[in-house]
């Protein structure tokens, strides 16, 4: 019986011994690997952005282009500030993680969370988009909310009258592959450009999905067989949009304020 009882103490032990040898391997893969997972993170984001601003091409050197041609600002989306950088708080990363963090972010209400957000980032990262000659022709601006399985997430790049859509770029979800999943799709996408989000005040936004054929400046065909999908990616351009997203900082971009700021 002893002999027993010593032969399962010595299994557990070489068990035991195996399971912190792995966890040992695996913790220090993890880690040692993270920079290079954030260097490809960070490579991706990039990519989604000149894809978006309409200037990526199958040889496109990502980085070069990317730092040639994109400035980024981080900006409240409390008061529609810049927020210098030596003064971006330690925590901030990006607007997706920042919607994450309680200290970054705030609880949407209910009677204006059209999007189903739940939470929104108090700062986020823009993306002025320059020409050759080193002026502004674009801005890009995160964008997300619910679809039918999950959140989209994407950027849309509008024009130097921060009205007309220069290209969008949904580039995660959990949508159905062939039918809300068409969000992705390159001619679908396409049919964005030259839309407009508002009207000729600037003050609404009247930009929106619609089944049975779009017609106008302001709409763009609904996916077929994907209502809900359709009906989310209306919901969250006209709350980002709108006075409680984008739309104050619009109101500055379009007074020249913020370009050099």
């Amino acid at each position: 019986m002893s002999k027993k009882n010593e032969s399962l103490g010595k299994t557990i032990g070489v068990v035991i011994a195996l399971c912190l040898v792995c966890s040992i391997i695996v913790s220090g893969a993890a880690i040692g690997l993270r920079p290079m997972q954030e260097r490809n993170a960070a490579l991706d984001m990039q990519r989604n952005i000149l894809d978006a601003a309409g200037l990526l091409q199958a040889d496109t050197n990502v980085t070069e282009l990317y730092n040639q041609r994109v400035e980024e600002k981080v900006v409240s989306l409390q008061d529609y500030s810049v927020i210098p950088q030596d003064q971006v708080p330690s925590g901030f990363e990006s607007a997706r993680k920042a919607a994450n963090d309680a200290a970054l972010s705030h609880n949407v209400p209910k009677s204006e969370d059209i999007a189903g957000l739940g939470t929104q980032e108090n700062l986020t990262t823009i993306y002025f988009i320059k020409d050759e000659q080193g002026q502004t022709q674009s801005v890009v601006l995160h964008i997300r909310g619910q679809g039918l399985w999950g959140t989209i997430y994407g950027l849309i790049a509008l024009k130097d009258d921060y009205n007309t859509v220069r290209g969008v770029n949904f580039y995660e979800h959990s949508e159905t592959p062939g039918l809300g999943g068409e969000i992705q799709n390159p001619n679908w996408v396409q049919t964005w450009q030259g839309k407009e989000i508002y009207g000729d005040d600037n003050d609404k936004v009247l930009f929106q999905l619609v089944k049975g054929g779009a017609s106008g400046e302001h709409q763009v065909d609904a996916l077929s067989g994907a209502t809900l999908t359709s009906n989310g990616v209306t919901n969250l351009i006209q709350f980002w949009m709108g006075p409680h997203g984008y739309g104050p900082l619009l109101d500055k971009l379009r007074q020249g304020e913020l370009i050099n700021g």
